[in-house]
């Protein structure tokens, strides 16, 4: 039974946009993990910088991503079982501290000048299996945090607000950081920023309490219980599929920026860099120059997801959301397809911030109408699955996109991808209108 105490704001004095944030679980929630996750995204933009400096690899920059693909299938499985069972509170936060722990042990590796390829291999893969119990229980923990579904489509985007402002945040100030100090000092910045989440989990009240009774069955055929209720349902199957295709061929871009910032898009950042860290204007003194135009082009796509995740939670209850997710599933490759055949920085820069917004989408659209049709008992699963299909082909995205930039280069790695997913879009936008209508 959910607590008929109030525990928010008055709607009156919250602007419809964050509406969500009237719910005091959410406020906490919000400040904690947007520190939270600007940091993690310090992190990933450090070690990737880190990975190409110690090889010089597209291919081990891939590899770092299909390493976390191990762990996934099982863990985010167990992770959604474990989501439906058990408060979901407690989950997210035994999960935080474990990644806490994994940051700083990777912070003192790099620091200590220690650090092999090896150790940042099997650390990924400890930090893998902790997010894929993480991702489940994070997503179907908005709806506590928001006492029901009023408010769930608009706490949704504002979540996708929160991650993309990270992902503006934590590049600019990893490629600051590195720049100027190294990446171990960008990984513990990294272990500090858990504080806050793990204090607003801790500070949360008046979460709901479960009223499912103890299951009699295995973990196995509880999990198996979640996977044919979303078999059974066309519908989510095809937004997955969506998201799926999307992950595999248009979202590797990621891996692909350090070569994109420091081979292909050299020359014209060049002005750039000699502006922040070189002659008489130089900002300061900087060691490793070319973290700084990726920082920008990650950047980009953080501030153009925030606009766009800002976007959706401004959408009313009647707007037809899949029209919004079907333009946004064909916008974000075609962005990248404009990203590919570039080599001019500024309008990369412009391409990227366009590829954000269009992902947030595509992305946020495609958990809302999945989380709004799944009922309370299987949402755990539900979500489970979801954040399996979308960290599977990612992750096996990142391991193609790496070997073939490799093989044929980056340009044309990315450029393929984004075609591919621009194909497969068009179809479903042409002949499953379905999507289109919901």
């Amino acid at each position: 039974m959910r607590s008929t105490l109030t525990t928010s704001k008055p709607a009156s004095r919250i602007p419809n946009t964050f509406r969500a944030l009237r719910h005091y679980n959410y406020r906490v929630w919000f400040a904690g993990q947007t520190i939270s996750l600007s940091g993690t995204w310090m992190q990933t933009m450090a070690q990737q910088v880190l990975v190409y400096r110690l090889t010089g690899s597209a291919a081990a920059l891939g590899l770092i991503s299909f390493i976390g693909l191990i762990p996934l299938i099982p863990f985010s499985l167990w992770g959604g079982s474990l989501t439906d069972r058990f408060p979901k509170r407690d989950v997210i936060l035994w999960a935080q501290v474990v990644m806490m722990a994994q940051a700083l042990l990777l912070s003192w590796l790099t620091w200590s000048g220690r650090v092999q390829v090896w150790h940042i291999y099997a650390l990924s893969l400890l930090l893998a299996a902790v997010n894929a119990v993480d991702l489940p229980a994070r997503q179907a923990f908005t709806v506590d945090m928001v006492e029901g579904k009023e408010d769930l489509t608009n706490a949704i985007g504002l979540n996708s607000a929160m991650f993309n402002l990270a992902r503006a945040l934590g590049p600019a100030l990893a490629g600051l950081v590195v720049a100027a100090i190294g990446e171990g000092p960008a990984f513990f910045f990294n272990a500090l920023t858990f504080v806050p989440v793990i204090l607003a989990l801790l500070s949360m009240r008046n979460l709901p309490q479960s009223s499912r009774p103890p299951q009699a069955h295995s973990t196995v055929r509880h999990i198996l219980e979640g996977l044919r209720y979303v078999i059974s349902k066309p519908v989510q199957l095809l937004l997955m599929s969506l998201v799926a295709v999307s992950a595999f061929l248009s979202m590797p871009y990621n891996t692909l920026m350090p070569v994109f910032a420091q081979d292909v898009l050299s020359e014209s950042a060049q002005p750039v860099i000699a502006r922040v860290c070189e002659g008489p204007a130089r900002l300061f003194s900087c060691q490793s120059p070319q973290a700084l135009p990726l920082g920008m082009l990650l950047t980009a796509v953080g501030v153009g997801a925030v606009l766009g995740a800002l976007f959706v939670a401004s959408l009313p209850a009647e707007s037809h959301r899949g029209r919004w997710l079907t333009l946004g599933n064909l916008g974000f490759p075609l962005a990248l397809l404009f990203v590919a055949v570039s080599r001019s920085f500024l309008f990369s820069l412009f391409m990227m911030m366009a590829a954000g917004w269009m992902f947030v989408l595509q992305n946020a659209l495609a958990n809302t109408l999945i989380q709004m049709t799944a009922p309370d008992e299987v949402r755990g699963r539900v979500m489970g699955f979801y954040t399996m299909t979308i960290q599977a082909f990612m992750r096996l995205g990142a391991l193609q996109a790496g070997y073939v930039a490799d093989w044929i280069g980056a340009p044309l790695a990315l450029g393929m991808g984004a075609l591919l997913s621009l194909l497969y879009g068009g179809w479903v936008a042409l002949f499953k209108p379905v999507i289109r209508r919901l």
